[in-house]
Parts: structure tokens; C-alpha cells; sequence
């Protein structure tokens, strides 16, 4: 059971869109990164995947509509998990039971997030040309660099080796 609340927190964390920063590396054990600081990195993280896929998935001018719905989706999302990750990192003495439920709480936003960006991406793929929808298809279907599908359009088209 801890396994797979390990993969689903790991999994959740990890997801492009929703991608959360740590605290740096030199902060003391037990500090975080302030507030505003981490917010900043967060939310470079969901810009950079934004500008990313805008990229890579050659939005034209007359798609910038429907991609700016997209992207807002994404800021949303990336906002909402940033601030759950936040709240988790904050409470350090949870039970059990409370750490289970806040695993749920990060899971249904997760979930509800990938459904809020599925509808806003709906009609930007039916505006895609062929050559974008295959775009599209490969670079959401490979994930990152790890392979997989937790990094949501950042990858590099090298599938990783499988693992338990």
C-alpha cells in the first residue's frame, strides 16, 4: 500500500503540467524555500512547459485562442497542485490517516486538473493539421526523458527501460 501511494505522490509530482519545485538544495533539513520564492520556481516551471509545447506543437496565430485557454488551464492546474504540495510539505506531523487523506486530496486534484485540461485541449487538437496532431500525439505519448507519461510533452523521444 505505501508502495503505490509512493508511485502515485512520485507520479503526481512529476506531471509536467502540475510540476512542483523543491526547496534548494543548500537549505537546512526541515527548512523550505520561502513562500514567494518557490511560487516564482513553480511557476517559471509551468511557463517553461507552456512555451515548450508552444513550440513544439507549432501553434499557429489562428490557433492562439484556443491555445491560450490551454495554457491558462495549465497555469490553473500548476497552481492548485503547487499550493497542495505546499500545504504537504508544511504538515510534518500527520497520522496515518491524515497522511493517506492528503495523498486522496492530491490525487482528485491531479485527477480533476487532467480532466479540466483534456476539455480545453479538445477543441485545440480538432483546430491541429495533420502534421500537429502527429506533433501532438508523440510528444504527450513519450512523456520526459525518463519516458512514460508523468512529464506531459517534455520529452526527448528516448524511452526509458522498464522498472518496478
Amino acid at each position: 500500500m505505501k508502495k503505490a501511494l509512493v508511485m502515485l505522490a512520485t507520479a503526481v509530482a512529476m506531471s509536467g503540467a502540475f510540476a512542483q519545485t523543491s526547496a534548494p538544495a543548500s537549505a537546512p533539513m526541515g527548512a523550505s524555500a520561502s513562500a514567494p520564492a518557490a511560487k516564482v520556481g513553480h511557476e517559471r516551471n509551468v511557463e517553461d512547459r507552456i512555451a515548450y509545447l508552444h513550440t513544439q506543437l507549432k501553434i499557429t496565430p489562428a490557433q492562439e485562442s484556443q491555445w491560450n485557454a490551454f495554457a491558462d488551464v495549465m497555469r490553473n492546474n500548476g497552481q492548485t497542485m503547487g499550493q497542495l504540495f505546499q500545504q504537504r510539505k508544511a504538515d510534518t506531523n500527520l497520522s496515518a490517516i491524515d497522511d493517506m487523506k492528503q495523498y486522496a486530496t492530491i490525487a482528485q486534484a491531479h485527477a480533476d486538473g487532467m480532466k479540466k485540461l483534456v476539455d480545453a485541449f479538445d477543441p485545440l487538437y480538432s483546430s491541429f493539421s495533420p502534421e500537429q496532431k502527429k506533433l501532438a500525439d508523440v510528444t504527450f505519448h513519450q512523456g520526459g526523458p525518463e519516458g512514460g507519461h508523468r512529464h506531459h510533452g517534455k520529452g526527448d523521444g528516448k524511452k526509458a527501460p522498464a522498472s518496478e
